[in-house]
């Protein structure tokens, strides 16, 4: 069994009567969703949780609205990509949709120029599902609770997340406006951070042990936003790591020379990052991404475009899936990719991308049906 806290644990025990049977709401996600074929030629970039607010300094989306910009407009309209924004795109728990279109309108029209390289899409979340009710909504036409893209006879199904949510207030609108009312009027003026499953841990662990539960029964991969943590193929940062590393220790014994002293340069590189990783989760509540005795690569998360390290994308191309890493010089420390790649900087812009992790989606869909 994987190690977790003790709250967590007995946090999994009390919720595991949910968890094992089967998800009523997410079935019906799946059922509904807008259905989209993907082929060989296909690029997309998804995107969750900007949180567009007034531009103001409670406002978390201003701190890297630049490089959003730069990196939709610079690198992935000329290359060809639609788009997809998984959910909280606008932060409506705080903020009037009027000052959020007004601060930020040249980022609608951006979005909205994606529909000429083959599609927008834009799913609403627990902060942004007030917008169902927008008759004026400049991005209505695309707006879905969930998108079904088909690859050959797979499925990869696209959503926020929060409706795997136990907790009312994410899920349910009566109580949400009561959210709203919180929020705008007494958390934002006083300055106090969003009442949201992004900030606790255990319910981020709840959100995505059920998502995972799901999306091996239905033997597809799911794509979410909504707890703000990336995850590629199930799997964190700190699992990544560890597994990497007993990889490592198997192969040592048997290498010799130059591929001996690499294997050790490389594993001292990742001893540094893994402890890195729980220095910061103390900080953070981190926890570890396996909710499985052996790992299914069936849940992946975009992250979210809040974070002081810089932001990160989800993108397909092809037969290919990717967690993808921008930053600037001045974001600190900066991504480091799982598979040795360097990063490319964004001609005369400041900005770099990386690429911390690539799979096919071929062997994805390989390890769902051998192991779910």
């Amino acid at each position: 069994m994987h190690a977790l806290s003790k709250s967590a644990f007995c946090f999994g025990n009390n919720m595991m009567w949910l968890h094992q049977r089967k998800h009523p709401r997410l079935e019906q996600l799946l059922e509904t969703a807008a259905p989209v074929t993907l082929n060989r030629s296909s690029k997309i970039v998804i995107l969750s949780d900007l949180h567009m607010g007034n531009g103001g300094r409670l406002d978390e989306f201003r701190v890297n609205a630049d490089l959003v910009k730069n990196m939709l407009e610079r690198y992935y309209r000329p290359k060809k990509y639609s788009l997809v924004l998984n959910g909280d795109i606008e932060e409506l728990l705080k903020f009037p949709l009027a000052s959020i279109e007004s601060r930020w309108g040249d980022f609608y029209e951006l979005f909205r120029k994606f529909e000429q390289n083959g599609f927008l899409w834009k799913t609403f979340g627990n902060h942004d599902a007030s917008l169902r009710e927008e008759k004026n909504y400049q991005l209505a036409s695309s707006l879905v609770e969930s998108v079904k893209f088909r690859y050959g006879d797979e499925t990869l199904l696209l959503f926020h997340g929060h409706q795997a949510s136990v907790f009312l207030w994410e899920t349910f609108p009566l109580v949400s406006k009561a959210a709203i009312f919180f929020l705008r009027y007494i958390a934002k003026p006083s300055g106090i951070q969003n009442f949201s499953v992004a900030h606790s841990s255990r319910r981020r662990f709840a959100v995505e042990k059920a998502i995972y539960e799901f999306s091996n029964r239905s033997k597809i991969v799911s794509i979410i936003g909504h707890t703000h943590r990336p995850l590629f193929e199930s799997l964190s940062k700190v699992d990544f790591l560890n597994y990497k590393i007993e990889d490592l220790c198997r192969m040592y014994p048997t290498a010799e020379g130059e591929n001996r002293v690499a294997i050790k340069e490389t594993m001292e590189k990742m001893k540094i990052e893994l402890e890195a990783c729980y220095r910061q989760g103390k900080k953070i509540g981190l926890r570890s991404g396996l909710y499985h005795n052996l790992t299914i690569p069936s849940l992946f998360n975009s992250g979210c475009t809040i974070g002081k390290r810089g932001i990160t994308t989800l993108e397909i191309e092809g037969n290919s899936i990717r967690l993808v890493g921008w930053y600037t010089d001045k974001q600190n420390p900066k991504f480091t990719s799982d598979r040795d790649n360097q990063p490319s900087e964004l001609p005369s812009t400041g900005f770099s991308r990386i690429v911390l992790n690539e799979d096919s989606l071929d062997y994805v869909f390989s390890r769902i049906h051998l192991l779910a």
